[in-house]
């Protein structure tokens, strides 16, 4: 029953502490680059967020988290900042593209015959990007010069539907067609309407593309040379209205898309040094909010962004200048494009500008310059990732997508005057949505202003990302491939276009802070709006380059993250770059099929999130079952030695070796299997009854757990059993005289009573020292070093954080060494009970026979238990190249725990005294 029931506790227990600890565990492999390390170590995504080519070969694409829009919540980046250990968790949230009319002036000037009177120079647009190998006409636009006066309506002004104030003071009414038009004054006094629809024909603005805008701008030739226009005519005007001018440049907009991303500023400086990298203006602050005005019942939301100074777009404007004569006063809005169309003329010349020389223009205006540095958010475009094919030369082909609908720039009742980019109606090779926000007439209008401008170039480890092309920031550049490709790129390299579903994706150009959030996602039914962080970078404290122990400080630190938080974690430590060659399908405006080599990164350290028991639950949860081996192994001897005249018998009738062996064996098998099927029921109630999650598959490992553990018990007591010789077993046990020293204590008595059976003695102790041993190391990782103990083998053992299953094993371990040192006690009396008979016989008290077997089980506990914690404390101080004074302490401790719990084990055998028949077991000596 011993033996049953010792194999059934060692089965059950082992079955139901690994289905505790058969949990989400990052298993990392593979080999690191030395001397490389990104601005962070650690990268927290969302769940599932991982793409096949990163599952399968580690590789990652330049401005990955560009597509990565939300998934994490604000709790969950509560959990990440509090895993000791973590120096900076910055956390980014990719909201999406914001429509930005960013200026593209044309200089007209030289276009203009100043010996007429009325003109129209017709501006025919080409939009070009992708190093011009995309290029898409445009509508034209019309700019009507006169020398007459022209009366220009105040558009700043108060406006209702029958009239509107104009710049003679005077109120005209409203055309049916054209609005509040311009009007000129012409020689007999006459004021006649110049017609300029501007959208009005179109539709909704954002259902159709800028290359669909069109409009007619009026423009007057002063005498004096100059030119005086409406102040959004004129990009070079001065202040006042009307603008007035030495050159007619006309303002033209496009809607180029830059990406808005919210940070925390203060964990954003501390990982890359934003506060070095500001260079004009200030940096948005934690406590900057959204600004709220009101007009009536409208709303106005405007939120804080720090802007770059580079914009990583390849967009280029072209066109050519016609000087038409053709008098569009007075012709009808629907009537006035076909008017204009069909009018010959003489070329006047062409311009081009392309869209980097505006951006840069546009803030040397200055942060509150005119026109500088804002835009709208009323609709924020959000593009998926790009999906590839493999080739079988290893290219990647990125798989083209179709182009998004109309509606997702903007759609009826949508506050938003920007048309889409001309590029969105090129395929592309990403899918694109939007962010579901509040929309209509009653919706708030969103936009953000700049506080202040950085250079990208300027943050930490930009200047790097040549070796490590991780950064956040990093410029996206794609180099030809072959000579074909890099021919038609004209020996430069791809860049983003002004297309959010380019293949090519920019990094996140603006950058407000998180506390923003709330305000520009309020009311939005996206499901960004309650998991806003798209990821969060972690940055690992006591790690400088890659080393064995800063990797597997890493290591545990993203362990802890994943197992807190349930995300996808991954070890960016050692990373480095791996040229990919892409293959680019044609676009729908020119550009030929292109092969890119990009700048991808190989995660150095394949680490995935896997489900199975950690390696040191492993060792503690054997060594359960080492101790009740040893325990086990023991009470089988003990059952040999009674029955040794029994098998000497057996000898002496004939019986061979084998069968006396396979005889011992047998037994302890079926008892084995029947504590396994035992444990087989037993499992999965007690796990669930536990919480813990025992499937049948795992309950069915503990029948060969016990069949094993019970034959492993029993194979060195068989081989001795077989092995002695019949006349030998037949004689009575008795041990040859040998002089020693008399014993003249009580605890004298008791070593020496321990020293005569060295073989049983040695085994309960091993057992015990085994495990206050593992409490030891265990005891230490949790509490001496709060789980996180750092070393090359220490990581492997026993450094994770603890687990209560780790801990349970532990003190499971200790638990079934008292129980063998017991074990070894009621040996000791029950094959000594005719000399402690003959003891009580000449005058021994039962409280003096107990305290002689206690001092034998204090002796035996203080063994193994010492024992044991300065093995655990060599260990572990070897392990982490130190001797803290928490971890004698703990050592110290648990060495106390290990002895009281046996000193309380040796109770037990102690009442077998009571059972001991004197007269009886005389008579039988």
């Amino acid at each position: 029953m011993a033996l049953l029931v010792g194999v059934l506790v060692a089965t059950t227990g082992f079955v139901v502490l690994t289905g505790a600890t058969t949990t989400s565990r990052l298993d990392v492999t593979g080999t690191v680059e030395r001397n490389t390390r990104a601005a962070y170590d650690i990268l927290v995504r969302p769940k599932g967020t991982r793409t096949p080519l990163e599952a399968e070969r580690g590789l990652v694409r330049p401005n990955y988290l560009s597509g990565l829009f939300g998934g994490i919540t604000l709790q969950q980046y509560e959990q990440v900042k509090a895993v000791p250990g973590i120096d900076v968790a910055a956390p980014i949230a990719m909201l999406g593209y914001s429509t930005t009319p960013l200026l593209t002036p044309l200089d007209l000037t030289d276009a203009v015959d100043r010996s007429l009177d009325r003109q129209v120079i017709r501006v025919d647009p080409t939009f070009v990007a992708e190093r011009r190998l995309s290029t898409a006409p445009g509508k034209p636009r019309y700019v009507y010069v006169t020398k007459h006066p022209l009366i220009y309506p105040r558009l700043d002004g108060p406006v209702d539907t029958e009239k509107t104030p104009y710049s003679d003071g005077r109120s005209y009414p409203w055309s049916d067609t054209c609005g509040p038009a311009i009007r000129e004054v012409l020689p007999d006094g006459r004021r006649v309407p110049i017609c300029d629809p501007a959208y009005a024909l179109l539709g909704e603005p954002g259902t159709y593309s800028e290359r669909d805008a069109w409009r007619l701008d009026a423009v007057r030739l002063l005498p004096d040379g100059r030119f005086e226009s409406a102040p959004h005519v004129l990009v070079a005007g001065g202040d006042g209205f009307p603008a007035t001018a030495a050159r007619l440049v006309m303002a033209y907009d496009l809607t180029v898309p830059f990406l808005l991303a919210a940070v925390d500023p203060e964990a954003e400086d501390r990982l890359v040094g934003f506060s070095r990298a500001v260079v004009a203006g200030r940096a948005v602050r934690a406590d900057d909010g959204v600004d709220v005005t009101r007009g009536g019942t409208a709303v106005n939301l405007t939120a804080p962004v720090l802007l770059t100074s580079r914009p990583f777009i390849d967009e280029t404007l072209a066109a050519r200048f016609t000087r038409l004569r053709v008098n569009p006063v007075g012709v009808p809005a629907v009537d006035l494009e076909k008017t204009l169309d069909r009018a010959g003329g003489t070329s006047a010349g062409s311009g081009r500008y392309d869209v980097a020389t505006g951006y840069r223009e546009m803030l040397g205006r200055g942060l509150s310059g005119a026109g500088c540095c804002f835009g709208q958010l009323q609709r924020i475009v959000q593009s998926d990732d790009v999906h590839y094919d493999r080739l079988s030369d290893g290219t990647l082909r990125a798989l083209p997508q179709p182009p998004g609908p109309p509606e997702v720039y903007g759609e009826q009742g949508t506050y938003n005057r920007l048309p889409r980019p001309w590029l969105a109606d090129d395929g592309g090779s990403r899918a694109v949505r939007a962010l579901r926000l509040p929309d209509g007439a009653n919706a708030p209008a969103r936009g953000w202003r700049a506080v202040g401008v950085f250079d990208p170039e300027k943050l930490t480890g930009f200047s790097d990302v040549g070796r490590t092309p991780l950064e956040t920031y990093e410029p996206p550049v794609a180099q030809g491939a072959d000579d074909r490709s890099r021919a038609a790129l004209g020996g430069q390299p791809l860049e983003p276009s002004g297309n959010p579903a380019g293949y090519l994706s920019a990094p996140p150009l603006l950058l407000t802070n998180l506390g923003s959030l709330p305000s520009l996602l309020n009311g939005g039914t996206d499901p960004q709006v309650k998991a806003p962080i798209s990821a969060i970078r972690v940055r690992v404290s006591d790690v400088d380059g890659y080393s064995e122990r800063s990797a597997e400080r890493v290591r545990l630190i993203a362990e802890q993250i994943a197992t807190r938080t349930g995300l996808d974690v991954d070890i960016t430590l050692g990373s480095s770059p791996a040229p990919q060659t892409v293959e680019l399908p044609p676009g729908s405006f020119g550009r030929p099929l292109l092969r890119l080599t990009e700048n991808w990164s190989a995660l150095g350290v394949a680490s995935v999130i896997t489900q199975a028991v950690d390696r040191k639950s492993v060792v503690l949860f054997g060594l359960v079952l080492v101790v009740c081996a040893l325990f086990l192994g023991n009470a089988v001897s003990a059952a040999v030695r009674d029955r040794r005249p029994e098998l000497a018998v057996l000898a002496c009738l004939g019986w061979p070796v084998r069968r006396i062996g396979a005889l011992i064996l047998g037994e302890v098998a079926v008892l084995g299997l029947a504590a396994g099927l035992l444990s087989l029921a037993l499992a999965v109630p007690l796990g669930s009854a536990l919480g813990v999650d025992v499937d049948w598959r795992r309950a069915a490992l503990a029948v060969p757990v016990a069949l094993l553990l019970a034959l492993a018990a029993g194979v060195v007591p068989a081989l001795r059993a077989a092995r002695a010789h019949p006349a030998a077993a037949l004689r009575p046990l008795v041990a040859g005289a040998r002089r020693g020293r008399r014993p003249r204590t009580l605890l004298g008595l008791a070593v020496t009573n321990l020293l005569r059976t060295p073989g049983r003695t040695l085994l309960g102790a091993g057992a015990l020292a085994i495990g206050v041993a593992a409490l030891t190391l265990v005891a230490a990782a949790a509490y001496a070093f709060r789980g996180a103990i750092v070393g090359s083998l220490l990581g492997d053992l026993v450094s994770l954080s603890v687990r209560g299953a780790d801990a349970v094993a532990a003190a499971a371990t200790v638990l079934l060494g008292a129980a063998a040192v017991a074990d070894v006690l009621y040996l000791n009396i029950r094959d000594r009970a005719a000399e402690l008979a003959t003891l009580r016989a000449v005058g021994w008290t039962d409280s003096a026979l107990a305290r002689l077997v206690g001092y034998e089980g204090l002796a035996l506990g203080a063994t193994g238990a010492v024992t044991g914690a300065a093995v655990g404390l060599a260990g572990t101080a070897w392990m982490i190249g130190d001797l803290p004074g928490p971890l004698v302490l703990v050592a110290a401790l648990v060495a106390l725990g290990g002895v009281l719990v046996t000193a309380v084990a040796a109770l037990v055998p102690t009442a077998f005294l009571h059972r001991l028949r004197t007269a009886r077991l005389l008579a039988e000596e």
